[in-house]
């Protein structure tokens, strides 16, 4: 693969999002990759019923598999956007959840209130740019 080829990244199980809504869980050119907004749901594609720090949970191991299938690491996150249907309330337990997945250095990050996501019954959603082998060695 060259440095500027594009690479579409869809780990198991997403292969039929992207076949279904026409787009990729992230894609890579060179070392940098953009993870598109991972939401927090299960594998079964259930939302948790028991708020946004579950929800949140779930969104950065989703953000940890795809960066995974990618060839990088939640350590390599350079920039975080992340969407919130109630920012006020949920924000400091987000942010919580936030630094369990990521550490220093940290990456900028944007949180955006909005008004409603993909479905009624999610909360949050996390999304992503990172450069492969950028972050420590931990």
């Amino acid at each position: 693969m060259s440095g500027t080829e594009r690479r579409s990244i869809n780990p198991p199980p997403t292969g039929q999002i992207h076949d279904t809504l026409h787009f990729s869980q992230a894609t890579r050119v060179g070392n940098t990759i953009w993870v598109s907004g991972q939401v927090g749901i299960e594998p079964t594609t259930k939302t948790p019923g028991d708020g946004a720090r579950t929800q949140a949970r779930l969104a950065f191991e989703n953000v940890r598999a795809v960066l995974r299938a990618a060839g990088a690491r939640l350590a390599d996150v350079v920039e975080l956007t992340t969407f919130h249907t109630d920012l006020q309330n949920d924000g400091p337990a987000f942010s919580a959840v936030k630094d369990e997945y990521i550490g220093a250095p940290y990456p900028s990050w944007t949180a955006v209130g909005v008004t409603q996501l993909a479905r009624p019954d999610l909360l949050v959603e996390v999304r992503a740019v990172a450069v492969a082998g950028s972050g420590d060695s931990g």
